[in-house]
């Protein structure tokens, strides 16, 4: 069962918004009134305590930035599992929390951006991906070759890629990347896909192991999340952080 943390946190500042509201324009601070039980003066002295930060932190959670962890190793080589990321949550719009409402428009995905998005047959759930196509774009996946309206897009071996660390070099857009071939003999969901209007066409850059947009179709534009732009720290299980990748900006 998943956890809706922005439904959780627009509840307990809602809450407590109205409980401070009430003791100040109704109630008459009840602080001051004898009588008042302790249930009650308890309930003003916390909603009064926690109202500030949580609304604060409902804010820059909703429309500045948002941690993310991620839980696997379909972004590798780019990004590692238990790499901990900021989303910058108004790159493509602003929000509404619970909602989803978009309320001002900021920007449009690029080509090559790291984004994270709530999957489509299953909202509660977020993924990240790179964006390879834009709407209205023909793409070819075939033999690990990727082509975009009929231009192949620039491959190139990593300078320090070895057997065990198949790694290249991918020119997408702006965006010049690694991504990750583990085996060039195998073949993964080859074809041509046409990316329907107000959709974005997303790949892994472990590209033989990501359920992406070759299985799960083109995400909408109403289910981005955000641009991933840095790593915070890494992490993952009971192993000492790995300080280097604290502070990288996602390439």
């Amino acid at each position: 069962m998943s956890i809706n943390l922005a439904l959780i946190l627009t509840l307990l500042t809602l809450l407590t918004g109205i409980v401070v509201a009430l003791d100040k324009w109704v109630w008459g601070r009840v602080e001051d009134k004898e009588g008042t039980s302790t249930a009650m003066q308890t309930l003003v002295e916390y909603s009064r305590s926690f109202f500030p930060v949580l609304l604060f932190v409902l804010v820059v959670r909703s429309f500045v930035f948002e941690p993310f962890r991620i839980p696997s190793g379909s972004m590798m080589p780019t990004l590692l599992q238990g790499d901990f990321i900021f989303v910058k949550k108004y790159s493509y719009g602003l929000r509404l929390p619970v909602s989803e409402t978009k309320i001002l428009e900021t920007g449009s995905p690029e080509r090559g951006d790291v984004v994270v998005f709530r999957l489509p047959d299953n909202p509660s759930i977020n993924y990240i991906k790179r964006v390879v196509g834009l709407p209205g774009d023909e793409i070819i996946y075939e033999r690990h070759r990727l082509i975009i309206n009929g231009e192949e897009v620039p491959l190139a071996q990593h300078p320090e890629a070895t057997p065990d660390s198949p790694r290249f070099v991918e020119q997408l857009g702006e965006r010049e990347h690694e991504i990750l071939i583990t085996n060039a003999a195998y073949m993964v969901r080859d074809g041509v896909y046409q990316v329907p209007k107000g959709h974005y066409f997303v790949m892994g850059d472990n590209r033989d192991n990501s359920r992406d947009s070759r299985f799960i179709d083109a995400i909408p534009e109403s289910h981005l999340v955000g641009e991933a732009v840095r790593i915070w720290m890494h992490m993952d299980g009971l192993t000492w952080p790995r300080w280097n990748r604290i502070g990288d900006k996602i390439q």
